[in-house]
């Protein structure tokens, strides 16, 4: 368990899956949730269901929603401490099939939300002299996709990667840290069809050293350390929680 005591903690995607099991870890550290969620009647649920939670519904797909949002959020609560970036689609079209407008929608949401929610609170952990935010990857980003997400998928994952580790140069003189987490297959509503069926689920289980899948949890947890002060001097990590595969 990882110490949030008085922290304010923002976490897209945390309506289910990985998201979710990050937001029970900061509120069983003592801090104080704001699931951001397109799913807003899920995201609310989940509130409910663990206590200690705010939600709001927010569009990873629209730049002037995610900027609208963050600044009532950030006007609503005295402090925030942590942005933890979960949100996310899977694009599982075959390079051959990827058309313009899958590209787009895949980088739009996964990339370019990810940079406008860092963005919009950027200037936020500036004035308050520091601030921490964790992105959610992949390991398609490292490998060019073939575990479930294909081109468009890793490109967009691959882009996460790199901008972490361009906010982290900037803004360590500020006081903030960026760290993202690269999960490999894990056991959520996302990847349920990829579990089902058993020749594709099997192959990929073949491609991880420890022979099975991630529970949300186990990915949640590096998570929650790089959103904590127990990583205090931990800055443009880019860290896998893969069983194995990436190796590096």
């Amino acid at each position: 368990m990882f110490d949030f005591k008085g922290k304010t903690v923002l976490v897209t995607g945390g309506a289910q899956g990985i998201g979710k099991e990050i937001v029970k870890g900061v509120v069983n550290g003592g801090g104080h949730a704001v699931i951001l969620d397109i799913n807003e009647e899920g995201a609310r649920a989940t509130a409910a269901e663990l206590g200690n939670c705010g939600a709001y519904r927010m569009d990873l797909g629209s730049p002037e929603n995610i900027r609208e949002v963050m600044a009532r959020v950030l006007g609503d609560f005295e402090r925030v401490d942590v942005l933890i970036n979960c949100g996310g689609v899977i694009s599982k079209v075959p390079f051959q099939e990827l058309t313009d407008a899958e590209w787009e929608r895949t980088l739009r949401i996964n990339l370019t939300g990810t940079f406008t929610t860092c963005s919009a609170i950027y200037p936020y952990f500036m004035e308050k002299k520091g601030g921490r935010i964790v992105n959610v990857s992949s390991v398609a980003g490292k490998i060019g996709g073939g575990l479930l997400g294909t081109a468009a998928y890793a490109t967009s994952k691959a882009g996460v990667n790199g901008l972490t580790k361009a906010i982290a140069k900037e803004g360590g003189k500020y006081g903030i840290s960026c760290n993202a987490v690269c999960p490999s297959f894990t056991k959520t509503p996302m990847t349920r069809s990829l579990a089902e069926d058993a020749e594709k689920n099997a192959k990929v289980i073949g491609m991880i050293p420890l022979g099975r899948a991630a529970d949300p949890s186990e990915p949640a947890q590096m998570i929650l350390f790089f959103a904590s002060e127990a990583a205090s001097f931990v800055n443009g990590e880019i860290g896998d929680c893969d069983g194995g595969i990436v190796l590096d």
